[in-house]
């Protein structure tokens, strides 16, 4: 699957976020080595540190289906420049591949790919 297509995946479930604080709603698509797909959106709550990302989301739902091999994670938001994942969902992703591809875009879908490394250099892994 290209980058391309995991971002219209990504985009395609933004619209799911539940953002009444931020207004900020991001979609996440999270490539598998089997090829499967795993969305998620961030889920906002009142005590905002029971915040959940989408990044997060789509690895959860990943793990809870016995996925743990990942290849590749694209990001939508609805920010006008290019939607990054934050540190703890970068940390995160490093559990489960260090190496991960992650792809992210503007609101005009312009595409932007990075290593997990490049963007969380000093990660922390046992």
């Amino acid at each position: 699957m290209d980058e391309k297509e995991l971002i219209k995946i990504a985009r395609q479930v933004q619209p799911n976020a539940y953002v009444p604080y931020s207004h900020f709603s991001v979609g996440a698509a999270l490539l598998t080595a089997r090829q499967n797909v795993y969305t998620g959106v961030n889920v906002e709550n009142s005590s905002y540190g029971l915040t959940v990302c989408a990044e997060r989301n789509a690895v959860f739902k990943a793990i809870s289906e016995g996925e743990k091999q990942f290849e590749a994670i694209a990001v939508a938001g609805s920010a006008e420049g290019f939607t990054y994942p934050c540190g703890a969902c970068l940390q995160v992703l490093a559990e489960f591949n260090p190496d991960l591809k992650i792809i992210v875009c503007d609101r005009q879908n312009n595409i932007k790919v990075h290593s997990l490394r490049e963007l969380l250099p000093q990660m922390f892994l046992l």
